[in-house]
């Protein structure tokens, strides 16, 4: 077992407190601090105590860091990556490929000579991306569309002329059609028109009730058409699941589901890729038509995911994804010891308290914001003390 530090990601939308605190260390920090992410994503990864990435380990030792059924399947990579998420802004309207796209996707935009690293680049590695956010705060969220009749009455609430031929798209019977017809034409507006239907839309919303239906909504747009005034990304938002996650409340998002990470602080595991398709609410690259290309312009009618206990102080969020699964283990002065239900390679991040883990030849013990690498060789481990471990491993099949 190892102590593992993992990467800080500084993007603009972060939180100057929410990592710091933590990890224990002064707030406000200098700069905002978005992401930890612990993994071994070429990116970004995660060094061990003595300062190599956690990519060096495994490249030694493949089999023993991954175990021979993950290096089979994945290959000599880890196939997950861990992440703490700490958004005080909004991110950005976007999607991830499935498989074949992004393997379509990276191949193309190589033979075109983009470097990885740059800015209008879409795929910057050959893997998808489906992702589970569990919420730790409060955390708002847009995820997957909802059925676009409900979207129809939202917005005609506004009572906007200009909208009117979107109300009528989305209430055609067919939702895939009706879903595709409306985030087409709004994502592909001429610029001076979004601008102007946004000021609308907002000037509309704002003349709403605070207290009347769907003023939740109607305070969305407000928001996200002040930060992001000329951007259609703030009317796309209309059409998709608004929710406010409770603490231990999860939402998972396949490939090619619309999404938008709004505030909060929470942990997300994903299949380890950096692949995203941007279609708005951002100042980073926009890629509409790849965006369009790659939506499943679908009903996500029940995206919200509840934990399930697995035993006493034990919980889980399944999902599909054969990549990774994610538990959490919460140990209390009358329950202190659990041994780790998940088999190695696994990430366990210390969300609070201190706790030892202990395989019978070695131990490490870990503090809030602290994580631990444990290979796939490992014995039985056990976690004794006070205190909520999040714990990463490779999911089954």
């Amino acid at each position: 077992m190892e102590l593992l530090h993992g990467a800080i990601r500084p993007y603009p939308w972060g939180s100057r407190t929410a990592i710091a605190t933590l990890q224990g260390r002064p707030t406000p920090t200098s700069s905002p601090e978005a992401e930890l992410w612990l993994g071994a994503h070429a990116a970004a990864p995660a060094r061990l105590d003595d300062g190599r990435p956690l990519t060096e380990l495994i490249s030694e030792d493949p089999v023993a860091a991954l175990g021979p059924d993950a290096v089979e399947r994945y290959g000599q990579r880890l196939p997950y990556l861990l992440k703490v998420l700490a958004a005080e802004q909004p991110l950005s309207l976007q999607a991830h490929p499935d498989s074949e796209q992004a393997a379509q996707g990276f191949s193309r935009e190589s033979r075109e000579d983009i470097p990885i690293d740059a800015p209008q680049r879409s795929y910057v590695d050959m893997h998808h991306k489906p992702e589970l956010l569990c919420a730790v705060s409060e955390f708002e969220v847009l995820c997957g569309f909802r059925d676009p009749a409900v979207s129809a009455t939202v917005v005609e609430r506004l009572n906007v002329p200009e909208l009117a031929s979107l109300v009528a798209i989305l209430r055609q019977d067919d939702h895939a059609q009706a879903l595709r017809e409306a985030v087409t034409m709004l994502l592909t507006l001429p610029a001076e028109h979004r601008a102007e239907l946004v000021r609308a839309a907002m000037t509309a919303a704002e003349a709403l009730p605070a207290d009347g239906p769907d003023a939740a909504d109607y305070a969305m747009l407000i928001d996200l058409g002040g930060r992001y005034p000329s951007d259609a990304g703030a009317l796309v938002a209309l059409l998709l699941n608004h929710l406010f996650l409770r603490p231990g409340e999860a939402i998972y998002m396949p490939a090619g589901n619309l999404h938008a990470y709004l505030r909060g602080v929470g942990v997300e595991i994903m299949a380890a890729s950096d692949n995203v398709l941007r279609g708005g609410l951002t100042h980073k690259h926009i890629n509409v038509p790849e965006l369009l290309r790659v939506l499943r312009f679908e009903v996500l009618a029940e995206p919200r995911l509840s934990p399930v206990e697995a035993a006493p102080g034990l919980v889980q969020w399944p999902v599909p994804a054969p990549e990774f699964q994610l538990s959490r283990v919460r140990l209390t002065e009358d329950a202190a010891e659990q041994q780790l239900s998940i088999d190695g390679p696994v990430i366990v991040l210390c969300w609070s308290g201190e706790v030892r883990l202990d395989d019978g030849e070695s131990s490490i013990t870990l503090r809030s914001g602290q994580a631990g690498f444990i290979p796939a060789g490992a014995a039985k481990v056990f976690a004794t003390g006070v205190g909520d471990l999040y714990c990463a491993g490779v999911g089954a099949g």
